[in-house]
């Protein structure tokens, strides 16, 4: 019996980011052997006649990726708000991954929080949110793993693991440093758990200390200095409207203006059979 394939979600908006978010999915999809659905959300109050012409729109982009791609699309067209229907769409149907594109933070989005932010918030499987194409179709070469106190650090730990297995990739562990002793401790124990898989996954890895200040900001500099394909983060477990009009470290992480991919793992998400990974 053949196995089922994973499925990676592209919400789809017609946009040049959309197309930079299907490279990154078809790039991930031909090395796990997925394919890739294509969502566009529509206005609920949309009318029969708009939504027949959008679905034939959106049919014809998922013909051009397969063909540009030679990977397999599937398509998928939605009545609902961004906010929550494609967190509620990947949810229902068992996705393992989305890949989206995001503008950064432009106009009222500095205001009003990022956009993206508010979209990946609510999944139970992973964003990797981008700004540009991938620097190539091969591999992601290296990935920024900040390790802080966190106890959700080993959730992302799978991801990490993941994209080091199937693309080859160097993990850069970014340990921050703390005058706090308990803090201390438990980043420590984070960091050992990390390493101890990393090792027995045979996935080859480097530390770096981080230094006291705004780690948002060290993560994406450190980033820029080893030429970074990917920085995976965990979301604020307990987000709130406060975040979004200040800033959470993850959203200054996601609009950085390196173009840095970024992978979010929301705290409990589930990297679909990804699990395995994590005992070699």
């Amino acid at each position: 019996m053949e196995k089922e394939k994973e499925i990676i979600v592209v919400p789809w908006d017609f946009t040049i980011k959309a197309e930079h978010a299907l490279a990154h999915a078809a790039k991930i999809a031909k090395m796990i052997n997925a394919r890739v659905d294509l969502l566009h959300i529509v206005d609920r109050k949309i009318k029969a006649g708009e939504y027949k012409k959008k679905e034939a729109k959106l049919n014809k982009e998922a013909l051009k990726g397969q063909e540009q791609y030679d990977i397999e699309i599937h398509m998928a067209l939605i009545p609902g708000s961004i906010f929550t229907s494609i967190a509620e769409f990947v949810n229902e149907l068992g996705a393992s991954l989305v890949v989206m594109g995001t503008h950064g933070m432009k106009g009222m989005q500095k205001i009003t929080g990022s956009w993206a932010l508010k979209v990946l918030i609510g999944s139970k499987v992973p964003f990797i949110v981008v700004q540009d194409m991938p620097k190539d179709m091969e591999k992601y070469h290296n990935i920024v793993f900040p390790v802080d106190f966190r106890s959700e650090n080993k959730e992302k730990l799978k991801m990490a693991i993941f994209m080091g297995k199937y693309f080859d990739s160097k993990v850069h562990i970014l340990k921050t440093v703390t005058t706090d002793k308990s803090l201390l401790k438990k980043t420590n124990i984070n960091l050992n758990f990390a390493i101890k898989y990393l090792i027995q996954n045979n996935i080859e890895y480097e530390i770096h200390d981080m230094k006291r200040g705004n780690l948002a900001q060290q993560t994406i500099q450190f980033g820029e200095s080893i030429n970074a394909d990917l920085i995976l983060i965990m979301t604020t477990k307990n987000i709130t409207v406060a975040d979004y009009m200040l800033g959470a470290q993850e959203q200054q992480i996601i609009a950085n203006s390196s173009l840095i991919p970024v992978c979010c793992v929301n705290p409990r998400a589930s990297f679909a059979k990804v699990a395995q990974f994590m005992y070699g």
